[in-house]
């Protein structure tokens, strides 16, 4: 089963890349209620690491800043939403056990993969450039010295033949 990237809601919260219960439930095809529930029945399968309800603050600000789907309007208003990390999004797979969820899960997983894939690219590619700044930096000084060290020979010879072309005074030997 091929679901859009656009479907993917992935959003930076706590230092961590996280999926909203809400967008969850919407890709699994169930209600949020429903994969709320079932998470409450295996507690004991998602640690702090793996998922956690988001603050007032947190939940206002993703409101405003994000492209939040229109799941939200359903959803209770009084009731903060749940964030899942990777491994909490992986987890879910043993709770929702309809093909659905497991098809999901693997589309899911893959997209979180993909994001840290590129993360890593960028960071790679992120050094590479302040090597490169780097480099330019230093070519930079060794080429300034280089023309300094030709202007310094370019006015030793305008110096030399200033001297050789100077009107002698004295007598000429040479006639």
């Amino acid at each position: 089963m091929e679901i859009l990237k656009s479907q993917i809601k992935i959003y930076f919260i706590r230092q961590h890349h996280v999926m909203l219960d809400f967008d969850l439930a919407s890709l699994y095809q169930i209600e949020t209620k429903v994969l709320n529930q079932s998470v409450r029945r295996n507690l004991a399968r998602f640690p702090e690491d793996f998922m956690f309800r988001l603050s007032i603050d947190e939940w206002m600000n993703l409101m405003r800043s994000q492209f939040v789907t229109a799941s939200v309007k359903k959803r209770n208003i009084n009731v903060l939403p749940y964030a899942f990390t990777e491994h909490g999004v992986t987890m879910l797979s043993s709770v929702l056990r309809s093909q659905r969820a497991v098809k999901m899960n693997i589309a899911i997983v893959r997209a979180f993969i993909t994001m840290r894939n590129v993360l890593i690219d960028f960071k790679s590619i992120n050094e590479q450039l302040n090597l490169l700044k780097e480099k330019i930096g230093e070519h930079d000084n060794q080429l300034n010295e280089i023309y300094n060290s030709i202007e310094m020979l370019l006015i030793q010879k305008k110096n030399l033949q200033d001297w050789n072309d100077r009107d002698r005074i004295g007598f000429n030997t040479e006639s």
